[in-house]
């Protein structure tokens, strides 16, 4: 590593090495010749092989990864067109296929049709990883669905749900955002074999006017490249559309990912539920004492970015102008590789953290003591009318004593004594004991949450994941830093 010039994060501190592969510019490089290769190929076994002969086509796919990117650089520096740059460079070691490299297409030909494929392997990783995501969750939602908590509205205390319902939220928008990438993946075809403009005019001359093996050479280059289906029309590149609506399903991810971290860093403080904490890991440089819920801090961060770039794209996609400009050039190198590489720091941000989730039990049940007595009054009111008492009698009472709990809670800072006060009042039946019986732990006021999240799990999120069993497990969730 140099470490005189600026280094990006996402590579040397946040991304696994898998997707830094799919982005690099040996992978981007050795896919164009990919591309080249294919067309070739293709144009020999469509009948043109007087011009492009099997001794070409042969050379060319023995030199495919023989990459000399000083000659490419120096070239480009000179002509300033990478493409033609490297169309020299290949050349160079394929000295009788140097002609025909590069026949008839347009420097977008390799460009567009390598972007969908890496963008199309990128989004494989990405579903990996959401759905071991989804996986990690599933498992402690399981093992947690019967774990009374404290719900909030407005992050006040508000009726007792269950630790694994709660987290059963955060997968049902996992799998909203595994709806959109499923058909996200749909959307993607090659660009095929298309031409300057699109209009695959050089191919009509090329094949002498024959316009069904122009479109045979369209489709068998595309399949060649990995893709059943190809884009029916293009202008010189594939819709800018399509990198709208990636950039918008990636986001989506980074959204759902975002409400997670920040539900994690509040559990965190009220010391009801943290990340992961390794032995030796440093809260605070001056806090010994601190456990500081860094990594979901760092997955907020990363999604904010994330989560600020569909914005790029839908304004570059809105500003191709007729056929295509080259403004979205510039833009793309960085934002593409950008989207997926953040995605994928969140995702394995997101995969340690839901690996080895803490959760407090007894923290748990201090909250719910606090606040459970207030919670139960209406119970407690029924059952004063079930001993006789007047609705509206026993309403003023525990109006009463409510307030006044709520001052020393609140005011003078102590523990909510509610059912102390009113188990000392003679207006109500109930000692109590009786009354600290009639709450219990607070599983009773959870209504179906246990179950919604057995049924949840059993009838939704565990068929969903039997579909891609083949992907789940052997994913690393160490963090670099």
């Amino acid at each position: 590593m140099n470490r005189e010039i600026y280094q990006e994060p996402l590579v040397s501190r946040y991304t696994s090495l898998e997707m830094q592969k799919l982005f690099s510019e040996q992978n981007k490089f050795q896919t164009w010749r990919k591309c080249w290769i294919a067309l070739a190929e293709a144009q020999n076994e469509l009948g043109l092989k007087d011009i492009v002969t099997d001794e070409m086509v042969n050379e060319l796919r023995a030199h495919e990864s023989d990459i000399d990117f000083d000659i490419a650089a120096k070239k480009e520096k000179e002509i300033r067109h990478d493409v033609m740059a490297h169309v020299y460079a290949y050349g160079q070691k394929c000295p009788k296929a140097e002609p025909i490299i590069h026949l008839g297409a347009t420097s977008q030909f390799v460009g567009c049709n390598t972007d969908l494929i890496i963008q199309r392997n990128a989004l494989r990783l990405v579903k990996k990883a959401l759905l071991n995501v989804i996986a990690n969750l599933a498992k402690f939602c399981r093992e947690h669905k019967s774990l009374a908590t404290l719900g909030f509205t407005h992050y006040q205390p508000a009726q007792p749900t269950t630790v694994g319902k709660r987290n059963s939220l955060y997968i049902q928008d996992l799998l909203m955002d595994l709806d959109y990438l499923e058909s996200l993946e749909g959307q993607f075809k090659a660009r095929g074999a298309k031409g300057t403009v699109g209009t695959q005019a050089t191919f009509i001359e090329l094949f002498k006017g024959d316009h069904d093996k122009v479109r045979q050479l369209d489709r068998l280059v595309s399949k060649k490249l990995g893709f059943d289906t190809v884009f029916d029309v293009t202008g010189q590149t594939y819709t800018r559309k399509l990198d709208m609506k990636t950039a918008e399903t990636l986001s989506g991810i980074g959204a759902s990912a975002h409400k997670f971290a920040v539900d994690m860093r509040l559990l965190s403080n009220l010391k009801v539920q943290e990340e992961p904490f390794a032995a030796s890991q440093v809260g605070s440089s001056a806090m010994a004492y601190k456990r500081n819920p860094m990594r979901s801090e760092r997955m907020t961060g990363l999604a904010r970015k994330l989560m600020g770039l569909p914005a790029d794209f839908g304004a570059t996609y809105a500003n191709q102008w007729f056929e295509r400009t080259l403004d979205d050039s510039a833009i793309r190198r960085m934002d593409v590789p950008q989207a997926f590489l953040l995605t994928d720091a969140i995702l394995k941000l997101f995969l340690n953290i839901t690996s080895g989730m803490v959760v407090y039990p007894k923290q748990i049940q201090r909250h719910l003591r606090q606040e459970l007595p207030f919670m139960a009054t209406e119970k407690i009111l029924m059952e004063c009318v079930e001993k006789g008492k007047s609705r509206q009698e026993m309403h003023e009472v525990v109006k009463v004593h409510s307030v006044a709990a709520g001052k020393v809670v609140k005011m003078d800072g102590g523990d909510n004594d509610l059912l102390t006060r009113l188990g000392n009042d003679d207006n109500i039946p109930f000692s109590i004991e009786e009354l600290v019986a009639m709450i219990g732990t607070g599983a009773e006021f959870t209504g179906r949450a246990a179950e919604q999240t057995e049924e949840y799990l059993t009838e939704v999120v565990e068929p969903r994941l039997a579909q891609y069993k083949d992907m789940l497990g052997d994913m690393n969730s160490e963090l670099s830093v």
